[in-house]
């Protein structure tokens, strides 16, 4: 979901305004209009839903914890391994 959804949800949203408001067609067994709120309804509802699961998969911005492995080989070839972690 995340961006793409968001995307497709705000033109579903579009989509369904521009049937409830702007299309006067009156069609047998169904109107446009109904059609529209429909797609207003489901495109905000996916609007929402897309932009809790992307906000949940951004992570923490303000993390201050970093991690860093080294490796050292000196002039003999003698190899150490340094684990750093900072808060």
């Amino acid at each position: 979901m995340g961006l793409p959804g968001m995307v497709l949800s705000a033109i579903a949203v579009a989509a369904g305004a521009i049937m409830y408001w702007a299309i006067t067609y009156q069609g047998h067994g169904f109107r446009l209009s109904t059609i529209g709120v429909i797609l207003m309804v489901v495109g905000a509802f996916g609007f929402v839903a897309s932009a809790i699961v992307f906000a949940v998969s951004r992570g923490s911005v303000g993390s201050n914890k970093h991690s860093l492995d080294r490796e050292v080989v000196d002039a003999q070839g003698n190899t150490s391994t340094v684990h750093e972690q900072t808060k």
